[in-house]
């Protein structure tokens, strides 16, 4: 990245058509401008052969293409590949491809860092640094979309990797407005997952803006004297504030809610916690998503049971509640969120 070169990819359909009319050329170049960007993964300005030569280098020399590097891509062999980038300020995110039948969704952060300091979450450890750029967050979705044979496109979007989405929606929002049009990436906004750990205002707005993206809540406990515990800012927000704002949200867009819940072993995997969480989201038109702790080395928590994990889910079936466990995914390329940031990255301590 050259320092004050603008990032194409930071507003490609608001910059570009400006720019082309100062330099004399047809507004359609912009359209096969994008075309390269979104669709045709052009790794270069170079490679964009139906554009005149002149046209790629004054390009080149006015716009950043890409910002990040890519310093370690690792996969394993159900098919998810993960990307540590390095910012052009040092700072390390974090990108998953994951693979699942014909669904090809990629798994994006929002953050260096996150402030919502859960404490069985690698992202957070060392808090927030700063909020990505528009540009940063595409460029994510752009490089995972490379790493796809030709014939294959993105089909989900979850936005459930580093930091709290929530808390960079201004950011965000234009992002995934690249990622649904169809002149971006063309992926349904039903398709389009926004992973929040419950920032009610933030919430609210989506609502007000009629975002239509699919809404999942992180929960990981059934009662605000436990989540306090596990997600410290809870105790300035409360679940009945969370639950309140999530339910507006449904009633707005019509998406039906999914919330999340991380299984810890030993601390909020018993029956008791089970039989609450069943009391707490009976009567609401919504999926539990149950997820199995993925171990972080140096962090006191455990993968519960098998017969912890039966247990739990019967209750809840029993309860009503429309319950699925997810299946784990990139445990041996350190999948989970912030666990290769940390591995690799010069400076941060080892956990």
């Amino acid at each position: 990245m050259v320092a004050g070169m603008p990032h194409i990819l930071e507003s490609p359909a608001e910059s570009l058509p400006p720019w082309l009319a100062a330099h004399r050329y047809p507004a359609y170049r912009a359209l096969q401008i994008r075309s390269w960007l979104f669709q045709r993964r052009a790794k270069t300005w170079e490679e964009m052969s139906d554009l005149p030569k002149k046209l790629r280098a004054e390009l080149a020399e006015e716009f950043d293409l890409w910002t990040s590097t890519v310093v370690k891509h690792s996969q394993t062999e159900d098919g998810t590949e993960k990307l540590l980038l390095q910012l052009h300020d040092g700072g390390r995110i974090e990108c998953v491809l994951l693979r699942d039948g014909e669904r090809r969704t990629i798994c994006i952060s929002t953050q260096v860092g996150c402030a919502m300091g859960c404490v069985f979450c690698a992202s957070g450890l060392d808090g927030v640094d700063r909020n990505l750029t528009t540009g940063e967050i595409v460029e994510q979705m752009l490089l995972l979309a490379r790493l796809l044979p030709e014939d294959e496109r993105l089909s989900h979007i979850v936005v459930m990797g580093m930091g709290e989405p929530l808390a960079n929606l201004d950011n965000l929002l234009p992002a995934l407005h690249a990622a649904s049009d169809e002149q971006g990436l063309g992926i349904s906004r039903r398709r389009i997952t926004i992973s929040t750990v419950g920032l009610p205002p933030a919430i609210r707005r989506l609502s007000q803006i009629d975002a239509r993206y699919s809404l999942a809540v992180s929960l990981h406990a059934p009662d605000d004297e436990l989540r306090n515990q596990l997600v410290p800012v809870n105790k300035k927000i409360g679940l009945d504030d969370i639950l309140e704002a999530a339910d507006e949200y449904f009633q707005v867009s019509g998406r039906r809610l999914t919330f999340e819940y991380v299984l810890l072993g030993g601390l909020n995997d018993g029956e008791d916690h089970a039989l609450k969480l069943a009391r707490l989201l009976r009567g609401r038109a919504a999926l539990l998503n149950v997820i199995p702790y993925n171990p972080v080395a140096g962090l006191p928590y455990a993968t519960p049971t098998q017969a912890a994990q039966d247990r739990f889910r019967d209750i809840l079936t029993h309860g009503g509640i429309n319950v699925q466990f997810r299946q784990r995914k990139g445990d041996k390329i350190n999948a989970a969120c912030g666990q290769l940031r940390r591995m690799t990255a010069p400076g941060l301590p080892q956990v």
